[in-house]
């Protein structure tokens, strides 16, 4: 049996980096205590800086009042101890699309805390069954993939492994909307429902732009005016990362075959270093 929604005070993040410092965001606006964690001091502090800016920004559009996005700031603890998340309620781990990395930290956060406190991952492609494995309560084990940027998008996908018990399923949902997200359920399948259907999207506009078929704002363009989504996929992959969409798009590819195959010029953009709005240039440019 895992704690309920009511039992929870304090969530661990795994991870102070893009997603994981927005999960602490979203988690300690909605109330809860939060203890982020990272391997280096430095990657907390820059976590902790994504944080205040995105605070700030709220409170210039008048969503958070001052008072608001202090308290929310006060209610992270930042750490490089994993030991440190002994205490936590609800675990999210957020740390690279790695599985060895996520397995081993599922394992060691399986010895750190109670033995009725979900570990959830935010995992985009791989496999929960095969995290969850990694640990000695796979029943406890489930996705909870928020959606990037993660104090913006409003959905979380909560996808159930292959041991995933119906209470800890139904915590992810309740949690999740407890941070004012909207859920869908996927199974354990490749990419579960949003890379599954979305890095095709975005490797096809890569392939277009390549192919000459139009320019890359006309493909931009095009897609947004024609089935009313709010950016095209050239300048998507730019926001979510030209990296993690090559990733996400070969791991794709080696479980369900070639047409997942990642386009040329993505790979060529990633040599390059080119990665999109994080490095100031992708497929266009940034401040």
């Amino acid at each position: 049996m895992v704690r309920g929604l009511d039992s929870i005070e304090r969530v661990g993040v795994v991870g102070a980096g893009t997603m994981g410092s927005g999960i602490a965001q979203v988690a300690a606006t909605s109330g809860y205590d939060v203890t982020m964690r990272d391997v280096e001091r430095a990657f907390v502090d820059r976590g902790f800086d994504s944080i205040d800016d995105s605070l700030g920004r709220l409170v210039e559009r008048e969503t958070l009042s001052e008072a608001e996005a202090d308290a929310a700031r006060d209610r992270i603890d930042g750490t490089t101890d994993l030991n440190d998340l002994a205490d936590c309620d609800l675990v999210v781990e957020a740390a690279v699309e790695e599985m060895e990395i996520k397995r081993d930290i599922f394992g060691d956060l399986d010895d750190v805390t109670d033995d009725d406190v979900v570990l959830a991952t935010n995992t985009s492609t791989l496999s929960i069954t095969t995290i969850a494995a990694a640990t000695d309560r796979p029943e406890a084990v489930v996705g909870i993939h928020f959606m990037n940027p993660v104090p913006v998008m409003e959905g979380v996908e909560v996808v159930d492994g292959e041991k995933t018990g119906e209470d800890t399923l139904a915590l992810a949902h309740e949690f999740s909307e407890s941070l004012g997200k909207t859920t869908w359920e996927a199974d354990d399948k490749p990419g579960f429902v949003s890379n599954r259907i979305l890095m095709p999207w975005i490797n096809e506009g890569i392939r277009a732009y390549d192919e000459g078929v139009a320019t890359k704002g006309d493909i931009d363009r095009g897609m947004k005016l024609g089935t009313n989504v709010p950016m095209g996929p050239l300048e998507l992959a730019d926001h979510v990362g030209l990296d993690v969409c090559l990733h996400a798009t070969e791991t794709l590819h080696e479980e369900l075959g070639d047409r997942y195959k990642p386009a040329y010029l993505l790979k060529r953009k990633v040599e390059a270093g080119d990665l999109g709005k994080k490095t100031g240039e992708g497929f266009y440019e940034y401040d």
